[in-house]
């Protein structure tokens, strides 16, 4: 795509365009990236050890996960301007109740909320949108919807450590409802008219496998969905792992915590060159090639990371992370699209979400009893990177099958 065709492009799908990047950066206030800023501050408020704390923080997501396989469904019966203004309210309603909460019981509820409203739905609407609105240009779509994603994670997580030094961190809960309130005349005012005024039709749907649109019954009982699970569920698992016991790791590593948090700027850059490289790839040669292989630079990043004790040691690590995370913002929201079909991608996607939110759950639980026990980061990451070889390999086995379908 030449750079006046580009200019063009973004010209002419500008509102819903820009409609795909504000749910994506908003939906960083429900991110662990975010949330986990303030582990610190929320285990000494509460009293809680790193695993007490992760456990809370899996239940209350993997709560979430389920919800999310109803919810996720409503994107296929309401049109994006009704739902996201609401999804945006309650996302700001749980950011209000993370600041004025004491109680221990009700932590789990707060983080429930945080994590359905925001890494659940928020990003959710915009996938499903933009897989649905554009076909030919699907993967540039997507790409640009979740640089508000990248954004989130490049402005956020700093200014917020910084501000934490001058403010008391339950006023940057306000801070970020404020915020959050903001956005939904915004949205509202983008999507006075839809790209696709009747929003479920034919002329803007593409068929999967054996031409057909899959049901979400039928894609549960395809094996391709069961092979892809590890792959859709372990980066969410283990970058939401590394993000959210970012202060631990930088104490047993012996790095200023603001020193790490510096690093995410240049993480964000690279996860934005990925994302853009491997939308503009995949409408060139679609997900079947691209998806059994793109997460081997997670792999080696845990590598990097569990044996480094340098800072620039990290920079490294984290920039391969960074070009696993970038390809994964566009991957698999075209993959469901390509291989099941659009007319029912709404509730499929809603199960993908759903094993997503749930890897969300697993990694900062699982990492942090295993902290507890004596287990070190460092230990856990050349696991973790096993996994991701592994992965691979599952999902290799599945598309070289079910790609012969297309």
């Amino acid at each position: 795509m030449t750079q006046f065709r580009l200019r063009q492009y973004l010209y002419d799908n500008a509102t819903w365009l820009s409609a795909g990047v504000l749910l994506t950066f908003l939906s960083s206030f429900g991110q662990t990236f975010f949330i986990s800023i303030f582990a610190g501050e929320i285990r000494t408020e509460f009293g809680l050890s790193h695993g007490a704390w992760g456990g809370l923080y899996s239940l209350g997501t993997t709560v979430s996960a389920i919800v999310m396989i109803w919810a996720g469904g409503l994107t296929d019966v309401f049109r994006v301007r009704v739902l996201g203004p609401v999804v945006l309210a309650g996302l700001a309603l749980a950011a209000i109740s993370m600041a004025l909460n004491s109680w221990l019981m009700l932590l789990p509820v707060v983080i429930f909320l945080l994590r359905l409203f925001g890494q659940g739905m928020s990003i959710h609407i915009a996938m499903v949108a933009m897989a649905r609105w554009f076909t030919v240009t699907r993967g540039k779509a997507l790409s640009i919807a979740t640089i508000g994603i990248a954004l989130g994670e490049a402005l956020l997580p700093l200014s917020f450590v910084a501000a934490m030094a001058f403010v008391d961190w339950h006023w940057l809960w306000i801070v970020s409802a404020g915020i959050t309130a903001l956005g939904i005349p915004v949205l509202i005012r983008l999507l006075r008219q839809e790209r696709t005024p009747q929003s479920l039709s034919d002329a803007y749907s593409s068929t999967g496998m054996q031409g057909h649109h899959w049901t979400r019954k039928e894609t549960l009982f395809h094996p391709l969905f069961w092979l892809m699970t590890p792959a859709i569920l372990g980066p969410s698992a283990f970058i939401t792992a590394f993000f959210f016991h970012q202060v631990h790791l930088a104490e047993v590593k012996g790095w200023q915590h603001i020193e790490l948090v510096a690093l995410f700027p240049v993480f964000t850059g690279v996860s934005l060159l990925a994302m853009f490289t491997s939308g503009w790839a995949l409408d060139k040669w679609g997900t079947a090639r691209m998806m059994p292989f793109y997460q081997l630079p997670m792999a080696v990043g845990f590598a990097i990371i569990g044996v480094t004790n340098s800072i620039s040691g990290a920079l490294i690590g984290m920039s391969f992370l960074a070009l696993t995370v970038g390809a994964n913002n566009t991957l698999p929201s075209a993959f469901w699209a390509e291989f099941y079909g659009t007319r029912h991608i709404g509730s499929i996607k809603a199960m993908a979400t759903a094993v997503m939110v749930l890897g969300s759950a697993i990694g900062p639980g699982l990492t942090g009893v295993l902290i507890d026990l004596g287990i070190p980061l460092s230990t856990q990451f050349l696991w973790i990177a096993v996994f991701f070889v592994l992965v691979c390999l599952m999902a290799w086995t599945g598309i070289s099958r079910a790609a012969r379908s297309l």
